[in-house]
């Protein structure tokens, strides 16, 4: 993959060490707020969370777990309704509650019996920088904080929220090479479309 590569959104350029990166991966580590959501907190007078996801990143992650991409989420947060969204989706990675979100990667890789180049983490503040750090493939949202900007390999055309997770899946599926585009990924799992 030359460097000069822009795949698959126009403008975001994928670096070929990037794209070589990519390609190893077979378990993805998500934050939550501000990667999976727009990093805003909206509580209701109850003081109960309220949590906005994109759709398109939903499909992504079960996408990737029909392709067999492991999907991991680590947060600071134990919010009801994450939680909800992700058994959803069928993440059984599913660790909430950790600020030190290190231990917790480790205890991952060693469950699947993952290598450092065989994992990707994908965060937006300082709070996933020692697991960006940890992996073979860390990847920043568009509006993460300058210095996780600064360490990722990948930085996503779109924000936190606003189907981040999506296109980072997108790269991964095909600098991985399984076969067809990951909308073919997706039919392939899933029978084709009924109208």
């Amino acid at each position: 993959m030359p460097s000069d590569t822009a795949f698959p959104f126009p403008g975001t350029p994928v670096r070929e060490d990037a794209w070589n990166a990519a390609a190893s991966v077979r378990f993805l580590v998500l934050d939550v707020d501000g990667v999976c959501t727009d990093g805003k907190l909206y509580f209701q007078e109850n003081g109960h969370p309220l949590k906005c996801f994109h759709a398109q990143d939903g499909i992504g992650i079960k996408t990737a777990l029909r392709s067999g991409i492991g999907i991991g989420i680590i947060t600071g947060r134990d919010d009801p309704c994450v939680r909800a969204r992700m058994s959803q989706l069928g993440v059984t990675e599913y660790h909430a509650g950790f600020e030190s979100k290190l231990p917790v990667l480790t205890a991952i890789m060693e469950r699947h019996g993952l290598r450092r180049e065989e994992v990707a983490y994908m965060g937006d503040d300082w709070i996933d920088l020692d697991p960006m750090r940890s992996v073979g493939f860390p990847i920043a949202v568009a509006n993460a904080v300058l210095q996780v900007r600064k360490e990722a390999a990948y930085v996503t055309a779109a924000r936190g929220g606003e189907g981040a997770v999506r296109e980072a899946i997108e790269v991964i599926l095909a600098a991985r090479g399984d076969g067809g585009t990951p909308a073919d990924l997706w039919t392939a799992a899933t029978g084709p479309a009924r109208v």
